[in-house]
């Protein structure tokens, strides 16, 4: 099998690759075992980033430098069609918002090439199969934009507040007319903050819930800017990884209409997920972690509420159990 990712380098793409040659996942979140479809058998990997800190992981897989809509990539995919694709790669939305030329080329105008290139190729016939490539989009909670205190539902209507999440509500529809076209067969994942990125990424508006994971592990100072009782929608690198292999292997007779689901995740208060990453690590979280709350911060990523996905649930998608789960997960991937 044929397997094509986009950002291939980054927190979540190079996870996905050393997942990938590693097999089949040995754990996932609440759900148990998920069986990932491109994690099965034998596969070749195209993997595509802007750069590269390590070589190719083999000599069966290829490494792209540059972007996922350049020329010799898009012939790349004509030669060899794959049979799945992760599009992982984004402008962070805060870096996006200050850089709006760079971030709607980066987040739409480039994911538009890659899927009018590949859906051509199913429309000339080159795919050399009966059915078109299953294509999973990361896309983001940031398409809701603000929310109110009420529990939101999979039946949210989107109302984005940034253009990366604008960007990423616009990918979503048209992989989803992709797929009713039968030129595509699509997956939108709509991602909440996974947990911890780098402590060098600062690009995200959510970085404070990476952040502190830091700094506790490290122990640091760290000035959080949102307050103790802000809630966000956690997800572990791990359980994110699960979710997109189970995204990969996914019946298309189980898709809704829109192609894309809201994942299930944790809605915890800051304060719970400081508290069990200091009880961990044996940490006083109250001498190093200090509360300076950014209002629009905190509007826009510390005020989520109860998040409703039975649906994805019943389809397979898991969260990470508990806040104790969620910790030693993220933890032990640092």
């Amino acid at each position: 099998m044929h397997v094509l990712i986009t950002g291939a380098d980054g927190f979540v793409g190079a996870a996905l690759v050393r997942r990938l040659l590693q097999g089949p996942p040995t754990g996932a979140g609440q759900g148990g075992v998920v069986q990932g479809g491109a994690g099965q058998g034998d596969i070749r990997l195209t993997l595509v980033d802007r750069h590269f800190r390590q070589g190719p992981p083999g000599a069966r897989h290829r490494h792209y430098t540059g972007s996922f809509a350049d020329p010799a990539l898009l012939q790349h995919l004509s030669d060899d069609p794959p049979q799945q694709v992760f599009h992982l790669a984004s402008m962070p939305g805060a870096l996006a918002e200050r850089e709006p030329e760079a971030g709607i080329q980066a987040n739409l105008l480039a994911t538009v090439q890659l899927l009018e290139h590949l859906a051509g190729l199913t429309r000339q016939g080159r795919q050399g199969r009966t059915s078109p490539p299953r294509v999973v989009l990361a896309s983001s909670v940031a398409v809701y934009g603000a929310l109110g205190p009420e529990p939101v539902t999979e039946q949210q209507l989107p109302q984005p507040e940034l253009s990366y999440g604008a960007h990423k509500w616009m990918s979503e529809l048209l992989l989803a007319d992709f797929s009713r076209r039968g030129e595509l067969d699509g997956c939108s994942l709509r991602l909440p903050g996974i947990v911890a990125r780098p402590a060098t990424e600062s690009g995200h508006g959510s970085a404070f819930m990476s952040q502190i994971f830091h700094a506790l592990r490290e122990g640091r100072p760290y000035e959080c800017p949102v307050s103790p009782e802000a809630s966000a929608w956690w997800m572990s690198l791990a359980c994110c990884l699960d979710n997109l292999l189970h995204a990969a292997s996914l019946s298309a007779s189980t898709m809704p209409a829109s192609r894309c689901w809201q994942l299930p995740v944790l809605c915890l208060p800051v304060a719970s997920v400081i508290e069990a990453t200091a009880q961990h690590l044996g940490r006083p979280a109250a001498a190093l972690i200090q509360h300076r709350p950014d209002s629009r911060i905190e509007a826009l990523f510390g005020r989520q509420p109860p998040l409703l996905t039975p649906l994805a649930e019943a389809a397979g998608f898991v969260h990470d159990g508990s806040v104790q789960g969620l910790v030693a997960r993220v933890l032990a991937a640092m």
